[in-house]
C-alpha cells in the first residue's frame, strides 16, 4: 500500500509541479521581475539616504540571486517538491477515506484537489494574500502561525461538513472555517511599499489561479492513479 501511495504521489506531484511551473513562467515570474525593479529602487534610495547621514558606512555587498536558466531550474525543483509533498498528504487522506467506502477516481480526485485548494490557498489568501517582493508585511512568525492555524481549521471544518451527518457537527465545521478570519490576520502597520497596487492585484489573481490549476491537476492525477494502481 505504501509503495502504491508513494508512486501515485510522486507522479501526481511531478505533473502538478510542471503544470504550475509553466503557468508561473507565463504569468507570475514577469510580475515578480517587475516588482523587483521597484524593490531595487527602494533599496537604492534607502542606501543613498543612509549614506547621506553616515559617510563612514561601507557599501553592503549585493546578495546572490539566481538568474536565467538557474532561476528557472530552482523554481521548477521547488514546484515539483511541493507537488510531491502535497500529493503525499492528498493520497494519504484518500487512503484513509477509502477505509470508509470512498472510491477514488479522476472525478472525485478533482473534488479532493478543489478541497486542497480551499484549505491551503483560498482560505489563507482571504487574510494574507500573496505578496510581491518589496511589499511591506507583518512579522514572519505571526504570519506563519496564522496561516497554519487557518489551514488546520479549514481542513477540520471541511472534514466535519463532508463526513458527518449531524447538524451540530456541520455547524461546528462552519464555525471552524470562519474562526481564523474573525480573529484576523496580522498585517504591517507601516508604509505599503513602492509596488503599485495594480501590480499587486495582478499578482494576487495570477497566484490564486495558478494554485487552483495546481491543485486540480494534483487531485485529478492522484485520484486516477490511486484507482489505477488499486
Amino acid at each position: 500500500m505504501f509503495q502504491r501511495l508513494f508512486i501515485a504521489a510522486l507522479v501526481a506531484g511531478v505533473v502538478a509541479g510542471v503544470c504550475a511551473f509553466g503557468v508561473q513562467r507565463l504569468r507570475i515570474i514577469p510580475l515578480i521581475q517587475q516588482a523587483e525593479v521597484y524593490e531595487a529602487a527602494a533599496a537604492e534610495k534607502h542606501a543613498h539616504d543612509h549614506a547621506a547621514h553616515d559617510h563612514d558606512s561601507e557599501t553592503a555587498e549585493q546578495a546572490w540571486e539566481p538568474e536565467g536558466l538557474e532561476r528557472a531550474l530552482y523554481t521548477l525543483t521547488a514546484d515539483v517538491l511541493a507537488g510531491v509533498g502535497f500529493a503525499l498528504l492528498l493520497t494519504g487522506a484518500m487512503a484513509l477515506a477509502s477505509l470508509r467506502g470512498f472510491n477514488p477516481s479522476l472525478r472525485t480526485g478533482l473534488v479532493w484537489g478543489a478541497s486542497g485548494f480551499v484549505v491551503f490557498t483560498l482560505a489563507p489568501s482571504l487574510g494574507l494574500p500573496p505578496e510581491l517582493p518589496g511589499m511591506e508585511a507583518a512579522e514572519l512568525g505571526l504570519r506563519q502561525l496564522w496561516w497554519v492555524g487557518t489551514a488546520l481549521a479549514t481542513a477540520a471544518g471541511l472534514v466535519l461538513i463532508a463526513f458527518r451527518r449531524e447538524v451540530i457537527a456541520k455547524a461546528v465545521g462552519a464555525a471552524l472555517i470562519a474562526l481564523p478570519h474573525l480573529i484576523g490576520a496580522p498585517h504591517a502597520t507601516g508604509a505599503s511599499g513602492g509596488v503599485p497596487p495594480e501590480l499587486a492585484a495582478q499578482f494576487v489573481s495570477a497566484s490564486i489561479i495558478t494554485a487552483a490549476l495546481f491543485w486540480l491537476a494534483l487531485g485529478a492525477t492522484s485520484g486516477w492513479l490511486f484507482r489505477w494502481l488499486g
